[in-house]
């Protein structure tokens, strides 16, 4: 269990340092947490072999540690962007706070993607979600984060109600929480639908599925914009993982039915969720909506249930880490130079001002629209075969119109950057050094994933 060890040895480390560090002390605190998350990035895939620990309520193999991997590599850029908001007047005594929450939350996730044993999933998940809630009320002196906390912890608490019903459900038809022992006893019975239905519910709220999703833009508009980042991208990625697993583990006799509820689920996601977009004046409200419909896009590698669509959505998440995180990252440093909310007309002519953030802006977006030959267009085409290699031709014909409809709401702010006027634009932004290295790693993964998706179809002749 080296990533778990590792991350609670860093835990301990921030903790301890929290505590016994000075006035003076604390102004190292970032750096030496950007080290460590560097370090723990290393330290996570230093075991990529196969094995089961606690009688099976614990799995490791490749493919996780990869996963894991992707979720700290998303963690530590979380960490390098918050920097500005981390030294302000108002946060500068809690880095620590912040530091043990979102580690916190990544403990949980990391249980979340290795638990075999339904207990273990369900610890994993309210270890993720509680701090969450903290982070996402992090700054008490606004009201609309206490706001954005208090709606994010009664939607989680309802979601683990319904799911832990669900998988009780399991548990007195089955007699075991074993997924390996479960999936002997799963029949398909209406009081197993019951329960699957359930368990989905729980799990679509944290990846901001239609109709489990109303939390998500007064959350997301509320939490500190580091906090918005790191739930739109590292939270999201654990819990389809996660669905992943267990549909395809312990529901596996009962394919047909889930994936009748992803098929709704993935329409109305994208569908909806492009209409609301845009309506959206306000960024972050704006985001929140683009990642409800990402959600929809990635839950197409899951409806198949075969490795290749695993391998399509691990990529997916990649890609969709780097441009999310690049759009976040630009959103805060206007947000800091402007000292107020962050709405579209606020990029008016901004390519005349910040002609560098506005062209990785740009990249981001395209890449989040899918337009070759950036890396977007490659997570979303390998994604779509995965569907349409299960026989879901119409509904991958339904995600290709969305498509459409996503590129017309980014290309507002494009448009809004390149061609409309402003007569006080944002003023020229000089970016700490946190913040460039940031979106370097951003815009290099953005045009380097592409690249490398695009040989790779070159060669392999679109096959998996």
């Amino acid at each position: 269990m080296r990533p778990e060890a590792a991350l609670l040895g860093i835990y301990l480390i921030l903790f301890i340092f929290d505590l016994v560090a000075g006035e003076r002390q604390r102004k190292i605190f970032h750096p030496i947490a950007c080290v460590l998350m560097v370090a723990l990035c290393f330290m996570v895939t230093s075991n990529m072999s196969s094995f089961t620990l606690f009688g099976g309520m614990y799995e490791s193999n490749a493919m996780i540690v990869v996963m894991k991997a992707i979720l700290t590599f998303g963690s530590m850029l979380v960490v390098m962007q918050a920097k500005k908001w981390l030294h302000d007047e108002n946060t500068f005594n809690k880095q620590g706070e912040f530091y043990v929450l979102m580690l916190s939350t990544l403990v949980g996730m990391f249980f979340m993607l290795s638990a075999r044993h339904f207990l273990l999933l369900f610890l994993g998940i309210e270890l993720a979600s509680l701090p969450l809630a903290c982070l996402v009320a992090f700054d008490k002196f606004r009201h609309n984060s206490a706001e954005a906390g208090i709606k994010y912890i009664l939607t989680s608490l309802f979601s683990s109600a319904i799911m832990l019903y669900g998988i009780s459900f399991l548990y007195g038809t089955t007699g075991t929480l074993y997924f390996t022992d479960m999936v002997a006893g799963i029949n398909g019975s209406p009081i197993q639908i019951f329960a699957l239905v359930m368990f989905f519910a729980g799990l679509g709220f944290k990846i901001s599925l239609v109709p489990f999703h109303l939390w998500t833009a007064d959350s997301y508009e509320g939490a500190p914009t580091s906090v918005t980042a790191y739930m739109s991208v590292i939270s999201k990625g654990a819990a389809v993982f996660t669905l992943f697993i267990v549909l395809t583990k312990v529901f596996a006799p009962m394919m047909p039915q889930w994936q009748t509820i992803i098929y709704i689920a993935a329409i109305a996601s994208i569908t909806l969720a492009n209409l609301m977009a845009i309506k959206q004046t306000v960024l972050k409200r704006f985001m929140a909506f683009s990642s409800i419909s990402q959600a929809g896009y990635i839950i197409l590698a899951v409806i198949g249930g075969q490795a290749d669509g695993m391998t399509a959505m691990v990529y997916y998440l990649i890609v969709y880490m780097m441009a999310n995180m690049a759009v976040f990252t630009i959103i805060e440093t206007i947000e800091w130079e402007t000292r107020g909310v962050v709405e579209r007309n606020t990029f008016n002519g901004l390519y005349s001002t910040n002609p560098k953030l506005t062209l990785i802006m740009t990249l981001a977006l395209f890449s989040l629209a899918g337009i070759p030959p950036f890396a977007g267009f490659f997570s979303k085409f390998f994604v779509f075969m995965s569907a349409f290699g299960a026989g879901f031709h119409i509904l991958v014909f339904i995600a290709l119109v969305n498509t459409v409809v996503s590129l017309y709401y980014y290309l507002l702010i494009v448009k809004a950057m390149y061609m409309k006027e402003n007569e006080q634009p944002v003023a020229s932004i000089k970016c700490n050094t946190y913040t460039r290295i940031s979106l370097s790693i951003c815009v290099i993964g953005i045009l380097l994933l592409g690249i490398c998706s695009f040989v790779y179809t070159g060669i392999d002749k679109l096959s998996f």
